[in-house]
């Protein structure tokens, strides 16, 4: 099974103009996440629309599909580049690996992998809330899992409630499971995916996953105990520094 990393990497952010491009030690965020990459995987694409990250990208050795401007999400970008990466590279299962996750472990790319058995459709990965903060916290999705590691259903609130427990008991009496946005795609479902009309579930949420699921796809997940960090801000980028 030929499995390919794609970064999809956008220059344009509300809260972080030319994030793919802020500087940690001297080297851009998005190399970094080229490097961790190549930890585990010979094929590993940036994919973006700008090309001042392209130069960085190939500056630094890595390699780089040009896509369209008009993407709403990583996953529609990461389908059109893997398209093209298929018309000279043959693609099995397409890794989508954050841009803005410098700090991404290569274990977790690897946990990824293996979920990949032949049924397996999509797979992403989750961690155990321990933090009750994390909980109450919309900006961070819960997702519910099946007796075999399926995702039953993803929110921005705390799920399942626990009727007749004080709240701030809840992470003590039930597992909590948080989202960690990276996911890998089988080449096919992918391209089927991103073919989908939002559905109700994902206005409602504004979780692009549940489309996938209200429309029958089944997604697996690997639990891992590393902390994910995404980078929204420069704010963001100074604390992850500190952490690291």
């Amino acid at each position: 099974m030929q499995f390919t990393a794609v970064i999809p990497a956008r220059y344009q952010s509300t809260r972080f103009p030319g994030k793919p491009l802020a500087l940690i030690h001297g080297k851009p965020m998005v190399c970094h996440v080229v490097d961790r990459a190549r930890e585990v995987l010979d094929e590993v694409w940036v994919a973006t629309d700008h090309e001042g990250i392209a130069r960085a990208v190939r500056d630094h050795g890595g390699k780089v599909v040009m896509t369209s401007p008009g993407h709403t999400s990583g996953t529609d970008r990461c389908a059109e580049a893997a398209a093209l990466i298929a018309v000279t590279t043959p693609v099995d299962v397409v890794i989508n690996v954050q841009g803005d996750e410098p700090f991404i472990r290569p274990e977790q790319i690897r946990q990824l992998m293996a979920c990949f058995t032949p049924e397996v459709q999509i797979a992403t990965l989750v961690r155990k809330i321990t933090d009750p903060a994390d909980l109450g916290n919309p900006n961070k999705p819960k997702v519910v899992l099946g007796r075999h590691g399926e995702a039953l259903y993803f929110s921005r609130s705390a799920i399942p409630y626990l009727r007749g427990r004080d709240r701030n008991q809840w992470v003590a009496s039930h597992p909590y499971w948080a989202h960690i946005g990276m996911y890998g795609y089988r080449f096919d479902i992918l391209r089927e995916i991103t073919r989908l009309a939002p559905g109700a579930l994902e206005t409602a949420e504004s979780l692009e996953q549940l489309r996938w699921l209200e429309n029958g796809y089944r997604i697996h997940t690997a639990a891992t105990e590393y902390v994910s960090l995404g980078i929204d801000t420069p704010e963001d980028l100074q604390e992850a520094l500190k952490l690291f």
